[in-house]
């Protein structure tokens, strides 16, 4: 339904494939991403294991991915998704829970995009969604720069952080630091009295002298070198 009525517009669906060892908990993200006409569900996958050979076959433009599972948890998945080439365009939103929050760093460093509680609204699993699939990344509500902090903190700086940031200029470092606070490139602009083009260019930059594969990856690095401390 979401694909034929996307198609009319000429627009193409943002195709989803849903990972959770739960049904309950995909019949429930399926009820509520099939009555969105710009998403379409493409499959579902109750293992890690699972999950992988879905992303393989069904090229999906975002895994909405669990971390407890069996055979092989959402972590690990992520990685393999994460460092398959096939895949690159592939975006992984992390699902986790409060009991689970200790998760969120490696998922990050294992190449997902992003995460969110499973007790936020349906309104903003959506948005979540649509900005992964978009090509950002998703940390900038408070409850992620908190979680980020709290156990990127665990992990000081050490002598190599001044060595890993050397490549950067002084502008890039700042645009990095703001990244690492969760700022979109309008407000990077607006904070550098840059256009967010300009801003934009910067992100894009450090990207690429540190070898990181998107804003997520970014802000982990912020934190593990201490230009962004809680």
């Amino acid at each position: 339904m979401n694909a034929t009525t996307c198609a009319s517009n000429g627009d193409t669906p943002i195709k989803v494939l849903l990972v959770d060892d739960e049904q309950l908990v995909r019949s429930g993200f399926r009820l509520l991403l099939d009555i969105e006409d710009d998403i379409v569900v493409v499959g579902e996958a109750a293992t890690g294991a699972e999950a992988v050979d879905k992303a393989r076959a069904l090229r999906p433009d975002v895994v909405l991915m669990d971390i407890r599972m069996p055979k092989m948890d959402g972590i690990q998945a992520t990685r393999e998704i994460a460092t398959t080439d096939a895949l690159r365009t592939v975006r992984i939103l992390i699902l986790t829970t409060y009991d689970t929050d200790a998760y969120v760093f490696e998922g990050l460093q294992a190449g997902a995009s992003g995460f969110l509680l499973k007790d936020c609204g349906p309104a903003e699993l959506l948005h979540g969604i649509r900005v992964i699939a978009a090509g950002e990344s998703l940390l900038a509500p408070r409850i992620t720069r908190r979680l980020i902090a709290q156990f990127t903190a665990q992990r000081t700086a050490n002598k190599a952080a001044e060595h890993r940031l050397a490549v950067l200029t002084e502008r890039e470092r700042e645009v990095l630091a703001l990244v690492g606070q969760g700022m979109s490139n309008d407000e990077i602009g607006a904070e550098l009295f840059l256009s967010p083009a300009t801003a934009r260019t910067h992100v894009s930059r450090a990207m690429v002298k540190l070898g990181a594969r998107d804003r997520a990856q970014l802000v982990v690095i912020a934190y593990r070198t201490g230009l962004v401390t809680p």
